[in-house]
């Protein structure tokens, strides 16, 4: 084998060199990441320049990106508090967050990567038993589960907000009590829901009586004031009225036979 010239050691060693400057100088950001510049000679984390966006960069060898997530991520919780009354309640929520991309280099330098661990989770815990703390078991059974969603984001979104990170929902997936007491709320909401049919058909009877005695009231009064007002005169012109539009029949027969007592003819007829 025939040895390399005494020029072409440096050459190759320089390339060499040259190669491995470039491979730690170029930086992909992958898609929806951002870096993170540390300057290893030049004050350390960047904190007054934008992150680094996606795509290709060259950095100095020296120096070190640390890439983030930016995107919203999801983060499964759940968590054991105490309800107003000291029951423990078991809260299974979900948290959607992300960090504030042109804050990136303040939430590296203050909080690092492990900002989950440091920020959120203890925020969304502490959010959590602040609020449920405020309702019996009853409460969050049946009415106030929409409440509480909306409380522990608000909470949540106070603590975490200061901190560079992005808070987009809190969402409470489900809320178990005690066996016992989950039963017991199920019997009185269904005794209570009893109570309420019971006085419902009360009512409804009662409206009916009502009207019931209303409308014979109403046809009392009416056939009273009738009765008044048929006086001995009225009767006898009816009783003319009905004598001549039964004589005007084509198809009755009419025999008068003299006056009954009301002084109007006795009518027989047949058709």
């Amino acid at each position: 084998m025939e040895k390399l010239p005494k020029a072409g050691v440096p050459a190759i060693t320089l390339i060499i060199i040259i190669v491995i400057i470039l491979a730690k100088s170029a930086v992909t950001i992958g898609s929806g990441e951002a870096g993170v510049l540390y300057r290893t000679f030049d004050g350390g984390v960047v904190t007054e320049e934008p992150a680094l966006g996606e795509g290709f960069h060259f950095v100095a060898p020296w120096n070190k990106v640390i890439v983030y997530e930016v995107r919203q991520q999801e983060l499964f919780e759940k968590m054991r508090v105490l309800s107003s009354n000291g029951l423990e309640i078991q809260i299974d929520a979900s948290v959607w967050y992300k960090p504030v991309t042109a804050e990136l280099g303040r939430l590296h330098q203050e909080k690092g990567q492990n900002y989950l661990e440091r920020i959120i989770q203890p925020a969304i815990r502490s959010a959590a038993r602040s609020v449920v703390g405020q309702y019996t078991p009853e409460q969050l059974y049946s009415s106030k589960r929409d409440a509480i969603q909306e409380e522990i984001y608000a909470e949540t979104k106070k603590i975490v907000e200061p901190q560079y990170v992005q808070l987009n929902e809190v969402l409470v997936r489900d809320v178990t009590l005690p066996a016992t007491i989950k039963d017991a709320i199920e019997r009185k909401l269904n005794q209570e829901q009893e109570s309420l049919e019971y006085e419902f058909r009360l009512v409804t009877a009662s409206k009916e009586a009502e009207r019931q005695i209303i409308e014979a009231k109403g046809k009392a009064d009416a056939n009273r004031i009738l009765s008044a007002s048929l006086t001995d005169k009225i009767l006898q012109d009816k009783g003319i009225e009905a004598t001549i539009k039964l004589s005007e029949s084509n198809n009755s027969k009419v025999v008068v036979i003299g006056s009954g007592d009301s002084g109007l003819p006795l009518i027989l007829g047949n058709n």
